[in-house]
């Protein structure tokens, strides 16, 4: 492979249009023959997977299978440009579900038949922008679209992922929802909007606060300071328990808490975490997806008598002090 057409692969995970093979001096016949011998598969009209990105981890799996779903829609239709989810992924937002539908635009919203495993979106985009190449529909625009259509999880998740990462802001968020009005899906969308959360890192952390949300138990503090002696130290999830101890809850992450230094870090911060002032649970993405953290700590809560007093901004616990103090560091 020419070393330009090797670059185009690795940003596009591993895939390649027809036109790009022959802009860097590759003849029609050079590419039928790696097709014929299977070093590439055709995946959509015009689209080849050159099969030279390869995921490392469960994670990177599904992020690479995510991102070439939402390239197809462009590199199959020349001057198509991503839209909803697809165009999110391309973004570098979070949350999307690891099945994303292949979708593009087309200039002045021509129609045209989907092509394959494509669907052509009779929508007009009238200020695209380029992502790594790729021409894409705005964060806002991409979330009008994407939130109706999606279940709520996933939803909150990518609005949380776009807020979070400055991609967009509160006021971009309330045209993004102005923006709903007329598609289908928006009446029950509608709320879940207000649910988002720009302090939420990772989409694991959406879904554990959004279910502790619906089982009446919504934490009073979301990315809390913890300080001790000589340390501080970041959590996911916090409640306030009577007699001013804390309950601690972090969700982890599969890839990144399996490395070994990752794992001794993990330990060592959880050892000073864990006192008699403290309750520390962790769980998976997959518990705070299906529910089970959540109902977990509301069974905890409940037994400890726990009522709802959330924790206001510029607070930190101490725990020495077993109790809530200003930011020492400020």
């Amino acid at each position: 492979m020419p070393p330009e057409l090797l670059e185009i692969a690795r940003v596009q995970a591993g895939l390649v249009a027809l036109r790009q093979c022959l802009a860097v001096g590759m003849t029609r016949g050079q590419v039928a023959r790696r097709v014929d011998r299977k070093d590439w598969h055709r995946v959509a009209r015009g689209v080849l997977d050159t099969g030279t990105v390869q995921a490392a981890t469960l994670s990177e799996s599904y992020d690479l299978r995510r991102r070439r779903t939402s390239l197809l829609g462009p590199l199959a239709h020349p001057g198509g440009v991503a839209v909803g989810v697809c165009a999110l992924v391309l973004h570098g937002v979070q949350g999307a579900p690891i099945d994303v539908a292949a979708e593009v635009a087309l200039p002045k919203a021509r129609p045209r038949p989907g092509d394959g495993p494509v669907r052509v979106r009779r929508i007009l985009v009238p200020a695209p922008v380029t992502v790594d190449g790729i021409s894409c529909a705005p964060v806002g625009e991409s979330l009008a679209l994407a939130v109706p259509a999606s279940g709520r999880l996933d939803a909150v998740a990518m609005i949380d992922s776009a807020w979070h990462l400055g991609l967009i802001d509160q006021p971009g968020l309330v045209v993004a929802r102005g923006m709903t009005t007329g598609r289908r899906g928006t009446r029950a969308s509608w709320p879940w909007w207000e649910d988002s959360d720009p302090r939420s890192e990772s989409p694991a952390e959406t879904w554990a606060r959004i279910t502790c949300l619906d089982h009446g138990c919504a934490p009073d503090a979301v990315q809390l300071w913890v300080v001790g002696p000589g340390w501080r130290a970041r959590v996911d999830l916090a409640w306030l328990l009577p007699g001013g101890r804390l309950l601690v809850v972090e969700v982890d992450g599969a890839d990144v808490h399996s490395r070994p230094d990752a794992l001794f870090e993990d330990r060592r911060r959880q050892n000073r975490i864990a006192t008699r002032h403290t309750v520390v649970r962790r769980y998976s993405g997959g518990d705070a997806r299906s529910g089970r953290l959540a109902s977990e700590v509301r069974a905890l809560l409940t037994a400890a008598g726990w009522r709802p007093r959330p924790i206001p901004e510029g607070a930190v616990y101490d725990i020495e002090r077993a109790g809530l103090i200003p930011i020492p560091w400020v």
